[in-house]
């Protein structure tokens, strides 16, 4: 039942950040801090259901989240801070990102699609560096946290 919840809300909360950029009423910073702050909150559900039996990825999941959730608060209700992290909000994501995706490497070693869902988020991640340097346009990396946690969400579902 656990799993199920967190492939469910994975991929809702990925098709929120999928349909959010379409929308384009959020500003840069609101839009990177909302994306940021929905991995967080899936980070922070998964940490808490696996802590049972994984205990140091849980810890892992539950550090990130809270690294992630602070991140996204100061995006979101400090606009500033994106003004003094620009450059390194782009590359911060996308290392977020990947590191999220080794996260989920270790923690779904023994499942079936574990390592498509790590291998996705790490190449997803490198595209998000790639085209935040180049593009940066709020819309794509959005969509590309979004795109990571949908695919997160069907092959865990798959994973039965």
């Amino acid at each position: 039942m656990k799993t199920k919840f967190i492939s469910l809300l994975s991929i809702i909360l990925g098709l929120i950040i999928i349909i959010f950029p379409v929308i384009g009423i959020i500003g840069v910073s609101s839009l990177i801090g909302l994306s940021v702050l929905l991995m967080s909150i899936y980070l922070l559900v998964v940490g808490v259901t696996i802590i049972d039996y994984k205990t140091s990825g849980a810890i892992l999941d539950l550090f990130l989240g809270i690294l992630l959730l602070l991140l996204s608060i100061c995006l979101i209700f400090n606009p500033a801070t994106l003004g003094f992290l620009t450059e390194i909000t782009l590359y911060l994501a996308g290392i977020m990102l990947i590191i999220v995706a080794v996260a989920s490497l270790i923690n779904n070693r023994d499942t079936r699609y574990g390592f498509y869902i790590g291998i996705s988020g790490i190449v997803l991640g490198v595209l998000y560096i790639i085209i935040g340097t180049y593009l940066a346009d709020p819309i794509i990396l959005g969509s590309l946290i979004g795109i990571w946690l949908v695919i997160s969400g069907i092959l865990k579902l798959m994973d039965r």
